[in-house]
């Protein structure tokens, strides 16, 4: 048994504090990340705004938010957020932003490897799933790497710079990510 299930050789997964909005302020500056992050406009985060988000999802009962930073350090590289579970049916959704210039280090898949240990063997969950925008093909390659499946598409739900995007859904059960391992 791993002693340590938030940790593996390259990250780790730790509290996201008030104190680290700081570091992250500069991500929700940049539109690229909040255009691979999030369906709504780019529109920049202030601190307050930031703060909230963190204290909503600390003092939920349905999520987790999680730091990722290198397994060796203190550094900020991205957040990991477990959200809208359903625990009776052991279902959640999953996200995960890696900071502008650390994106391309290996941190995004060390991280969702140990969010999804910690989705599965810490909560017990059976299934996770997100959504992905057509157009992040980093992301896409990620997960079907992590044995994700992609179940449903929501053909041109998202439009950008006058051109339409498909949203992807993907979903990976307990038993796969168990095959994977």
């Amino acid at each position: 048994m791993n002693a340590n299930i938030l940790q593996n050789d390259r990250a780790r997964l730790t509290a996201l504090t008030p104190d680290d909005i700081p570091a992250m302020l500069p991500w929700f500056e940049d539109a690229g990340f909040m255009r691979h992050l999030d369906a709504c406009p780019a529109k920049p985060k202030t601190a307050s705004e930031l703060k909230k988000w963190v204290e909503d999802m600390q003092s939920s009962n349905d999520g987790f938010i999680l730091a990722v930073r290198p397994a060796g350090g203190e550094d900020l590289t991205g957040v990991v957020e477990i959200d809208g579970i359903l625990w009776t049916h052991q279902v959640t959704w999953l996200a995960i932003g890696i900071a502008p210039g650390m994106q391309g280090k290996g941190y995004g898949r060390a991280a969702m490897e140990l969010a999804l240990k910690f989705a599965f063997d810490e909560l017990n969950l059976h299934r996770v799933q997100l959504t992905v925008f057509a157009y992040n093909t980093r992301a896409i390659a990620l997960y079907e790497a992590l044995g994700f499946t992609r179940e449903g598409i929501y053909r041109e739900f998202l439009l950008r710079d006058g051109q339409r995007y498909d949203m992807y859904l993907y979903g990976l059960l307990r038993r796969e990510w168990a095959m994977e391992r």
